[in-house]
């Protein structure tokens, strides 16, 4: 039996290094990329199809990933090329001329992203017992997402005091996100017996509660729109009185915070929904979601925004972490990567369409409507995760 890291897998604390140094070089790019664009040419609809189909578009892969490993001895090898994939396209993106290129070079490198992320998830769960998958969901979000935190500090220090422009930024992360897949070489998976998962494209064979929970967190990715704007209405915010560079430093100051919060609660997050019932727990993240962008709609004060952006990553905290978790419980252990496949699939589009709505309120309404319907969204995806909990004695 391997050794436990904080009363898990070991092959959790590895797979968390490796999302730690990726998270890392992501997110050297994300506080940074919003404004790339912009310098580019695009506007709030260029942010919203960048961002939805970057995060969306690259999810209807993960259907088919999440079937090939239910389907294959191992997990480990897709997990491997999707990490290598994404490592490869950050170069790309960093060369961009034209916001174009950068949808390209985005879409491509998060095809990575689709690859890895159902195996790897799966793998996750594969290497934890019920009672301990929340904790073991938890502490890999906790490490992803304190390399994001690294991330978006070495940006601030980088941007702000070594005065160096976006595009060497972008170029130095894409270098970092290669030191992740040496780690590799250390992860041990057994082989497995072949498994009889068909592939997953419909919700024939899910039961009912996993049918509601499908479409309560497809519901949310439509509120779930795409980080840029929350970035950018910081910065607008910070425009009057500020420098451009000094309102962008501003920003992404925030985004640090968010990540900071984000990865403090995640483990803990992970924790209190194998005690609570994660249904209720992630049904509480979707209804904080919804009050988080109605206070971006009416943001007036750097100190409000302060305490959104540190609700911001009090939500993802949540989502990010019981999410999965709570669609491990739903599904048959036969077809969970399968399962987690047609989740991120049904969410990825979702964000891909809600953030094209998002992006045209936002350049033909305003930021205050872009938010406002995220909110309503929420709250509709909070009331049937709600619904769910009321007709199931499922506490996990």
């Amino acid at each position: 039996m391997r050794a436990k890291v904080l009363g898990v897998s070991v092959n959790v604390a590895i797979l968390g290094a490796v999302s730690f140094i990726t998270d890392l070089s992501s997110e050297m790019i994300m506080p940074l990329l919003p404004f790339f664009i912009t310098a580019l040419g695009g506007a709030g609809v260029a942010i919203g199809l960048i961002g939805g189909l970057g995060d969306g578009l690259a999810s209807l892969l993960q259907v088919f990933s999440g079937y090939w490993s239910d389907k294959l001895p191992r997990r480990k090898p897709l997990v491997f090329i999707g990490y290598v994939a994404s490592s490869l396209f950050k170069l790309f993106l960093a060369l961009s001329l034209v916001w174009q290129h950068v949808l390209a070079a985005r879409v491509l490198e998060r095809v990575g992203k689709g690859l890895r992320t159902a195996p790897r998830d799966a793998l996750i769960a594969d290497f934890s017992n019920e009672s301990m998958r929340g904790k073991a969901f938890g502490l890999h979000r906790a490490l992803d997402t304190a390399g994001a935190v690294a991330g978006s500090v070495a940006t601030l220090l980088l941007f702000w005091f070594l005065a160096l422009e976006i595009r060497p930024i972008l170029i130095a992360a894409a270098v970092i996100a290669f030191a992740a897949l040496p780690f590799f070489w250390w992860l041990k998976e057994p082989q497995r017996a072949p498994q009889k998962a068909t592939m997953t494209i419909t919700l024939r064979g899910f039961s009912s509660r996993f049918r509601l929970f499908l479409f309560a967190s497809t519901t949310f990715g439509l509120a779930n729109f795409t980080y840029m704007f929350f970035i950018l209405r910081a910065r607008d915010f910070f425009t009057t009185g500020y420098s451009e560079k000094e309102a962008i430093v501003s920003a992404i100051g925030l985004y640090v915070l968010y990540n900071i919060v984000y990865s403090v609660l995640a483990l803990p997050v992970g924790s209190l929904s194998d005690r609570l019932g994660r249904g209720k727990v992630l049904a509480a993240g979707y209804f904080l979601f919804c009050l988080t962008c109605f206070g971006f709609a009416q943001a007036d004060s750097w100190v409000l925004l302060l305490i959104l952006f540190g609700l911001y990553g009090v939500v993802s905290a949540i989502v990010e972490t019981t999410q999965r978790a709570f669609g491990c419980d739903l599904a048959p252990v036969e077809s969970r990567g399968s399962a987690l496949g047609l989740m991120h699939t049904c969410t990825g589009l979702a964000v891909i369409l809600g953030s094209l709505i998002a992006g045209q309120l936002w350049d033909l309404m305003g930021p205050a409507t872009t938010f406002f319907y995220g909110a309503t969204a929420a709250l509709v995806a909070g009331a049937v995760l709600l619904f769910l909990c009321g007709q199931s004695n499922i506490q996990r």
